[in-house]
Protein backbone atom coordinates (compact mmCIF):
# COMPACT_ATOMS: atom_id res chain seq x y z
CA UNK A 1 0.00 0.00 0.00
CA UNK A 2 3.21 2.28 0.39
CA UNK A 3 3.93 2.15 -3.12
CA UNK A 4 -0.12 3.12 -4.01
CA UNK A 5 0.05 5.85 -0.99
CA UNK A 6 3.44 7.31 -2.73
CA UNK A 7 1.53 7.48 -6.28
CA UNK A 8 -1.44 9.21 -4.65
CA UNK A 9 0.70 11.95 -3.40
CA UNK A 10 2.58 12.58 -6.25
CA UNK A 11 -1.21 13.32 -8.29
CA UNK A 12 -1.84 15.12 -4.87
CA UNK A 13 1.42 17.34 -5.97
CA UNK A 14 0.29 17.28 -9.62
CA UNK A 15 -3.03 19.01 -9.34
CA UNK A 16 -1.94 21.50 -6.38
CA UNK A 17 0.00 22.67 -9.05
CA UNK A 18 -2.25 22.71 -11.24
CA UNK A 19 -4.53 24.40 -8.78
CA UNK A 20 -2.31 27.47 -8.34
CA UNK A 21 -1.81 27.65 -11.70
CA UNK A 22 -5.03 28.51 -11.72
CA UNK A 23 -5.46 30.66 -9.64
CA UNK A 24 -3.12 32.94 -11.66
CA UNK A 25 -5.65 32.24 -14.66
CA UNK A 26 -8.41 33.95 -12.54
CA UNK A 27 -6.18 36.76 -12.25
CA UNK A 28 -5.83 36.85 -15.76
CA UNK A 29 -9.74 36.56 -17.04
CA UNK A 30 -10.09 39.21 -14.55
CA UNK A 31 -8.10 42.10 -15.85
CA UNK A 32 -8.28 41.19 -19.53
CA UNK A 33 -11.87 41.52 -19.34
CA UNK A 34 -11.56 45.05 -16.97
CA UNK A 35 -8.93 46.17 -19.86
CA UNK A 36 -11.30 44.95 -22.55
CA UNK A 37 -14.56 47.37 -20.72
CA UNK A 38 -12.40 49.51 -20.42
CA UNK A 39 -10.87 49.89 -23.70
CA UNK A 40 -14.56 49.55 -25.20
CA UNK A 41 -16.06 52.87 -23.40
CA UNK A 42 -13.10 54.72 -23.37
CA UNK A 43 -12.09 54.26 -27.05
CA UNK A 44 -15.11 52.41 -28.75
CA UNK A 45 -12.87 49.98 -29.69
CA UNK A 46 -13.13 45.75 -29.11
CA UNK A 47 -11.55 42.54 -29.59
CA UNK A 48 -13.07 39.63 -30.44
CA UNK A 49 -9.85 37.68 -29.56
CA UNK A 50 -10.12 39.55 -26.38
CA UNK A 51 -13.76 38.23 -25.57
CA UNK A 52 -12.94 34.96 -26.77
CA UNK A 53 -9.84 34.70 -24.78
CA UNK A 54 -11.74 35.39 -21.22
CA UNK A 55 -14.20 32.85 -21.92
CA UNK A 56 -10.91 30.34 -23.08
CA UNK A 57 -8.79 31.12 -19.73
CA UNK A 58 -12.95 30.71 -17.53
CA UNK A 59 -13.11 27.01 -19.26
CA UNK A 60 -9.84 26.56 -18.19
CA UNK A 61 -9.84 27.59 -14.34
CA UNK A 62 -13.06 25.18 -13.98
CA UNK A 63 -11.61 22.43 -16.16
CA UNK A 64 -8.05 22.24 -15.14
CA UNK A 65 -9.26 22.99 -11.72
CA UNK A 66 -12.05 19.93 -11.20
CA UNK A 67 -8.82 17.65 -9.71
CA UNK A 68 -7.55 20.35 -7.35
CA UNK A 69 -11.17 21.08 -6.18
CA UNK A 70 -11.49 17.13 -5.22
CA UNK A 71 -8.36 17.22 -3.59
CA UNK A 72 -9.46 20.31 -1.73
CA UNK A 73 -12.88 18.19 -1.03
CA UNK A 74 -14.80 20.97 -2.46
CA UNK A 75 -16.98 19.32 -4.23
CA UNK A 76 -20.91 19.06 -2.88
CA UNK A 77 -21.93 17.25 -0.06
CA UNK A 78 -25.08 16.74 1.67
CA UNK A 79 -23.19 17.79 5.23
CA UNK A 80 -25.99 17.08 7.35
CA UNK A 81 -26.30 13.49 5.95
CA UNK A 82 -22.69 12.34 5.94
CA UNK A 83 -21.99 14.55 9.39
CA UNK A 84 -23.83 11.66 11.42
CA UNK A 85 -22.07 8.49 9.63
CA UNK A 86 -18.95 7.04 10.40
CA UNK A 87 -16.21 7.63 8.98
CA UNK A 88 -15.85 3.91 7.63
CA UNK A 89 -19.51 4.34 6.20
CA UNK A 90 -18.40 7.93 4.59
CA UNK A 91 -15.22 6.56 3.25
CA UNK A 92 -17.23 3.06 1.45
CA UNK A 93 -19.68 5.97 0.15
CA UNK A 94 -16.77 7.63 -1.33
CA UNK A 95 -15.09 4.49 -3.15
CA UNK A 96 -18.40 3.51 -4.34
CA UNK A 97 -18.94 7.09 -5.84
CA UNK A 98 -15.72 7.10 -7.25
CA UNK A 99 -16.05 3.84 -8.90
CA UNK A 100 -19.31 3.47 -10.60
CA UNK A 101 -19.97 7.25 -10.73
CA UNK A 102 -16.88 9.42 -11.09
CA UNK A 103 -14.22 6.70 -13.47
CA UNK A 104 -17.48 6.19 -15.76
CA UNK A 105 -18.15 10.25 -15.89
CA UNK A 106 -14.74 10.89 -16.69
CA UNK A 107 -14.17 8.24 -19.00
CA UNK A 108 -17.54 9.04 -21.36
CA UNK A 109 -16.34 12.40 -21.31
CA UNK A 110 -12.54 12.23 -22.49
CA UNK A 111 -14.31 9.38 -24.75
CA UNK A 112 -16.45 11.61 -26.53
CA UNK A 113 -14.53 14.84 -25.95
CA UNK A 114 -10.70 13.80 -27.48
CA UNK A 115 -12.03 13.09 -31.49
CA UNK A 116 -13.06 16.83 -31.53
CA UNK A 117 -9.76 18.17 -30.09
CA UNK A 118 -8.12 15.95 -32.96
CA UNK A 119 -10.65 17.44 -35.58
CA UNK A 120 -10.62 20.84 -34.74
CA UNK A 121 -6.39 20.23 -34.58
CA UNK A 122 -6.29 18.62 -37.62
CA UNK A 123 -8.43 21.20 -39.35
CA UNK A 124 -7.23 24.37 -37.85
CA UNK A 125 -10.94 24.95 -36.87
CA UNK A 126 -11.05 28.72 -36.12
CA UNK A 127 -13.95 31.07 -34.32
CA UNK A 128 -16.28 31.82 -36.84
CA UNK A 129 -16.12 35.55 -34.99
CA UNK A 130 -13.70 38.15 -37.00
CA UNK A 131 -10.44 38.15 -35.33
CA UNK A 132 -11.26 35.37 -33.40
CA UNK A 133 -8.83 32.69 -31.98
CA UNK A 134 -8.13 28.99 -32.99
CA UNK A 135 -10.31 26.41 -31.26
CA UNK A 136 -8.41 23.55 -30.89
CA UNK A 137 -6.54 25.21 -27.81
CA UNK A 138 -10.24 25.59 -25.79
CA UNK A 139 -11.12 22.35 -27.06
CA UNK A 140 -8.38 19.96 -25.44
CA UNK A 141 -8.94 21.74 -22.19
CA UNK A 142 -12.03 19.07 -22.10
CA UNK A 143 -9.92 15.55 -22.04
CA UNK A 144 -7.17 17.25 -19.84
CA UNK A 145 -9.37 18.77 -17.36
CA UNK A 146 -11.12 15.17 -17.06
CA UNK A 147 -7.93 13.29 -17.40
CA UNK A 148 -6.92 15.32 -14.31
CA UNK A 149 -10.12 14.74 -12.07
CA UNK A 150 -9.92 11.13 -12.68
CA UNK A 151 -6.45 10.73 -11.74
CA UNK A 152 -7.28 12.90 -8.82
CA UNK A 153 -9.97 10.42 -8.21
CA UNK A 154 -7.23 7.75 -8.10
CA UNK A 155 -5.35 9.58 -5.22
CA UNK A 156 -8.68 9.78 -3.52
CA UNK A 157 -9.42 6.12 -3.85
CA UNK A 158 -5.89 5.17 -2.87
CA UNK A 159 -6.53 7.25 0.44
CA UNK A 160 -9.70 5.91 1.46
CA UNK A 161 -8.93 2.36 0.54
CA UNK A 162 -5.54 2.93 2.91
CA UNK A 163 -7.52 4.19 5.91
CA UNK A 164 -10.49 1.72 5.24
CA UNK A 165 -7.83 -1.35 5.71
CA UNK A 166 -6.09 0.60 8.58
CA UNK A 167 -2.91 2.00 6.49
CA UNK A 168 -3.90 5.24 6.30
CA UNK A 169 -5.35 8.88 8.11
CA UNK A 170 -8.90 9.68 7.67
CA UNK A 171 -8.95 12.29 4.83
CA UNK A 172 -12.52 13.49 5.11
CA UNK A 173 -12.13 13.93 8.97
CA UNK A 174 -8.93 15.89 8.73
CA UNK A 175 -9.86 20.16 9.06
CA UNK A 176 -8.70 20.72 5.42
CA UNK A 177 -11.58 18.23 3.79
CA UNK A 178 -14.20 20.02 6.30
CA UNK A 179 -16.71 22.61 4.85
CA UNK A 180 -16.85 26.32 6.24
CA UNK A 181 -20.19 25.34 7.71
CA UNK A 182 -18.51 21.95 9.26
CA UNK A 183 -15.59 24.15 10.72
CA UNK A 184 -17.80 26.92 11.90
CA UNK A 185 -19.87 23.87 13.66
CA UNK A 186 -16.62 22.28 15.52
CA UNK A 187 -15.30 25.48 16.65
CA UNK A 188 -18.47 26.74 18.47
CA UNK A 189 -18.76 22.85 19.63
CA UNK A 190 -14.91 23.78 20.96
CA UNK A 191 -16.30 27.59 22.18
CA UNK A 192 -19.62 25.53 23.98
CA UNK A 193 -17.18 23.12 25.99
CA UNK A 194 -14.79 25.58 27.19
CA UNK A 195 -17.81 27.61 28.54
CA UNK A 196 -19.12 24.33 30.21
CA UNK A 197 -15.96 23.88 31.82
CA UNK A 198 -15.31 27.45 32.84
CA UNK A 199 -18.85 27.69 34.59
CA UNK A 200 -17.76 24.68 36.98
Amino acid sequence: MSFFLMISRGIDRLNQSVGFFTTWLILATTLISAGNAIVRKAFDQSSNALLEIQWYLFAAVFLLGAGYGLLKNSHVRIDFISGMLSPRTRNWIDVGGIVLALFPFCFICIYLSWPLFIQAYNTGEMSSNAGGLIRWPVYALVPAGFALLMLQGVSELIKRLAFLFGQGEDVLSSEDAMSDEQKELLALEKLAQEQAQGAR
